[in-house]
């Protein structure tokens, strides 16, 4: 298993780097942060890596962090989730912002990677949910976005796009969805509601709404 490498870079592309290591050279694939902060060539650099060996290829991945690397190797546990994607993932979606995504269950962040459809972003955020304790104990993910506790802070955009959700499951076309959930937390201003009662208060609002009519 090869952790880390410390050594020279020879070359790099839009994908690859090459190091140098006691004469022996390293085609790594980077996430863009290494790309992003790559010295000139000729310079020395240190990378952690996660080595993979396949039937047709054994592959080695480079990254600016052990932090980094902690993220990808949590994503590539995810079913359906390779290394290409890994790599695509950690590239498009900076710590942080993946952090507050999941606290959110905000997918529509994940379905912005390239690569990475609906099912494939709700499937993630699943995934993720269920490890970030671990994400956020090895500092992949930043503790700031979850309680002290570890439990998810759930905030008020986060319950509102869950109870959207649910209507548009129920049917409901997006518009009327959204409307209906405005209506239900203007009721109750000031109070934030779970997911499960805001969708209450909307399918009543619903229910009023066609007696009235």
């Amino acid at each position: 298993m090869i952790g880390r490498i410390t050594g020279k870079l020879i070359e790099l592309d839009a994908t690859h780097l090459l190091v140098d290591v006691a004469g022996v050279a390293y085609e790594l694939e980077v996430s863009a942060n290494v790309l992003l902060a790559a010295p000139q060539t000729g310079t020395a650099l240190t990378l952690f890596t996660h080595f993979v060996v396949r039937e047709d290829a054994q592959l080695l991945f480079g990254f600016a962090s052990k932090h980094e690397r902690d993220l990808f190797r949590a994503f590539i546990k995810i079913n359906g989730v390779g290394p290409k994607l890994g790599l695509a993932l950690i590239s498009a979606l900076d710590p942080h912002t993946l952090g507050v995504a999941v606290r959110d269950n905000n997918v529509s962040v994940l379905t912005k990677v390239p690569g990475v459809g609906r099912k494939t972003a709700e499937r993630l955020m699943i995934e993720l949910k269920s490890r970030i304790d671990e994400l956020t104990h090895n500092g992949a993910v930043p503790a700031a976005v979850v309680s002290a506790d570890g439990a998810f802070v759930p905030s008020a955009q986060s319950q509102v796009g869950e109870a959207e959700d649910a209507l548009i499951a129920l049917g409901y076309r997006p518009a009327e969805a959204q409307r209906a959930v405005a209506a239900a937390s203007q009721q109750v201003a000031g109070e934030q509601l779970s997911a499960e009662a805001l969708v209450r208060l909307a399918l009543r609002g619903f229910v009023q709404s066609s007696g009235a009519s």
